[in-house]
């Protein structure tokens, strides 16, 4: 039977189940289909389901002229909560992405113009960054509630940095990094800046890491899952700290 048979609400209803690549591929086998593959029904399941409080916390309006539209839209980055956090969809997935500011992280001596430096910064999304000028303890923390990100999805947590050239001993000695969800936590090393030659260790403290994961995952029944990769990006400013498993609400 051709798919132009079928009721457009009862096709509409189908492709809800799908996802934004296969409804948009779809798209393109009739007018029919189309018409349900671009309906609101459709576009409005791909949407996270607090889209609206989302949309109410963002600082520039969005202006649309469907769901479809909004879905696009939000798949760029938008500033949130007063600028603190920016926030989007992951286009194939329609996961949700945030990103927390340098304001909306706990950075010690953070206020101390003698080790930290707040300054705009043209290539940042967000009003201002902060500098590390020189400092002996470097201890930055970050909090986001776990309701706000998609569940039964795998997020890694990223330090996003941009190096001066006169940058240095970020990559002698490797950091302490450290995730907790409720009352389980993982701690790991990684440099902010590796050189060539740390490769390797890298790649052994990864594999050690997964075996840790694994003995740990089996003990808690599997209530979250870890990868603990971490590496650093070949971009030099994307800086993975550690993946973890967001468990259903």
């Amino acid at each position: 039977m051709s798919l132009d048979f079928l009721p457009e609400d009862c096709f509409a209803h189908i492709l809800s189940f799908t996802s934004p690549i296969d409804a948009c591929r779809l798209s393109l086998v009739s007018s029919t289909v189309r018409s349900a593959a671009d309906s609101d029904n459709v576009w409005e399941k791909f949407l996270p389901s607090d889209y609206q409080e989302i949309l109410s916390r963002l600082v520039w309006k969005v202006v649309y002229s469907s769901k479809k539209d909004l879905f696009f839209r939000l798949c760029y980055p938008h500033l949130i909560d007063g600028g603190r956090k920016s926030f989007s969809i992951e286009k194939s997935t329609s996961k949700k992405l945030y990103m927390l500011s340098a304001r909306e992280l706990s950075i010690t001596w953070a206020g101390n113009p003698l080790y930290w430096s707040w300054k705009p910064l043209l290539q940042s999304r967000f009003a201002e960054v902060v500098e590390l000028r020189t400092i002996t303890w470097l201890e930055i923390h970050g909090k986001i509630n776990t309701n706000m990100i998609s569940a039964k999805t795998v997020y890694g947590a990223y330090l996003i940095v941009k190096f001066a050239d006169r940058a240095y001993r970020l990559d002698s000695l490797p950091s302490e990094v450290s995730l907790e969800v409720g009352d389980i936590k993982w701690q790991g090393m990684a440099y902010l800046r590796c050189q060539e030659n740390k490769k390797q260790d890298l790649e052994h403290m990864y594999f050690l890491n997964r075996i840790e994961a694994s003995r740990y995952r089996i003990s808690r029944e599997r209530r979250i899952e870890n990868k603990r990769f971490v590496s650093e990006r070949e971009d030099d400013n994307n800086i993975e700290l550690l993946n973890f498993y967001n468990i259903a609400r």
